[in-house]
């Protein structure tokens, strides 16, 4: 059995579909399953059961010795929510006991971080774990996350392979229900539709054009790959960083949606808005080298490639995958 924990949300329904496609239906699915906006992730995937999460404790407790792998996905990853406490029931001590029983059962653990412990980027974007104690988060959910990683990396007991991955910009199918919080590409679709035009945040730095701000963009179906690499190279514990290791613009970003669309580029320059101006990252690029020396070889996906498979295959005709 491999128990993905999220199962019913964006990563964690296309990590399903990834480990289906590999042959793996053995599989314990884990969510709040009462939202009804994200059932039809699941449609059509093969798994043996779900579990609620509030259920997932005792669940895990009777049926340690059948499970060989788990994937903890699940967080809330709002990023506009303030409520620390929040963040730290779902976040903290959630993964924290989870962290605990895969200690106690001797189970392998990969676990959701995220690019948001960075915060401004101020002190780079490397994986160097002697650095987290520097990192300045910019929101509640950003420091439920850098809490866990520190958490994790004091343990005394510690799973015998543990793999903390720092997603940065992910975007794909399947984050259909998200809302204000799914990526740019998706809302940038339904702008284009209805106005053939869509709109980017000016620049209010000089060393910046509008929309030639970065970040580094990378597609969900490679983010899964590497959990599936993780998942048969149990070795070299620790926090690696998952993005592509090369920033590109909003701009680039934009013409590839066009592109796909086989439409003419047309962007509107707004402001962006005073509350969050002053946070605003205009550059976020994740440092590679660690997952790279680990052994994952496989070229990631340009976005080109990336935005013309989610906008072709999935957005025209809203399929899951």
């Amino acid at each position: 059995m491999i128990v993905i924990t999220g199962s019913e949300g964006f990563i964690g329904s296309c990590l399903v579909a990834r480990l289906n496609a590999d042959g793996y239906n053995d599989l314990i699915l884990v969510d709040d399953f009462s939202d009804g906006d994200r059932s039809q992730n699941l449609v059509g995937k093969k798994y043996t059961q779900k579990v609620m999460r509030a259920d997932f404790f005792s669940w895990l407790d009777a049926h340690e010795n059948q499970v060989q792998f788990i994937f903890h996905i699940g967080a809330r990853t709002d990023t506009t929510e303030m409520d620390e406490q929040i963040f730290k029931i779902l976040n903290i001590d959630f993964s924290q006991t989870l962290w605990d029983k895969c200690v106690q059962y001797g189970l392998p653990l990969v676990y959701a971080s995220s690019a948001a412990t960075y915060g401004e980027g101020e002190n780079g974007y490397d994986d160097d774990v002697t650095k987290l104690t520097e990192l300045k988060p910019l929101n509640p959910y950003g420091r439920s996350k850098n809490e866990f990683d520190k958490w994790a990396l004091q343990q005394s007991k510690q799973p015998f392979f543990w793999a903390g991955l720092k997603f940065f910009n992910v975007y794909g199918p399947n984050e259909y229900h998200k809302g204000r919080m799914a990526s740019v590409i998706l809302h940038a679709f339904k702008q284009i539709n209805e106005s053939g035009k869509i709109s980017l945040f000016r620049s209010h730095r000089d060393d910046y054009k509008d929309g030639e701000q970065k970040r580094d963009f990378i597609y969900v179906k490679d983010l899964t790959d590497v959990c599936v690499f993780f998942m048969h190279h149990r070795k070299n514990s620790g926090l690696y960083n998952l993005g592509t290791g090369k920033a590109r613009t909003w701009n680039d970003l934009a013409k590839s949606i066009f592109d796909a669309l086989n439409k003419p580029v047309q962007i509107d320059y707004v402001d962006i808005p005073e509350d969050i101006r002053d946070k605003y990252q205009y550059f976020t690029e994740a440092n590679m080298h660690k997952l790279i020396a680990a052994g994952y070889t496989t070229s990631f996906t340009p976005i080109e490639e990336g935005v013309k498979d989610y906008v072709t295959n999935y957005l025209i005709d809203k399929t899951y995958c």
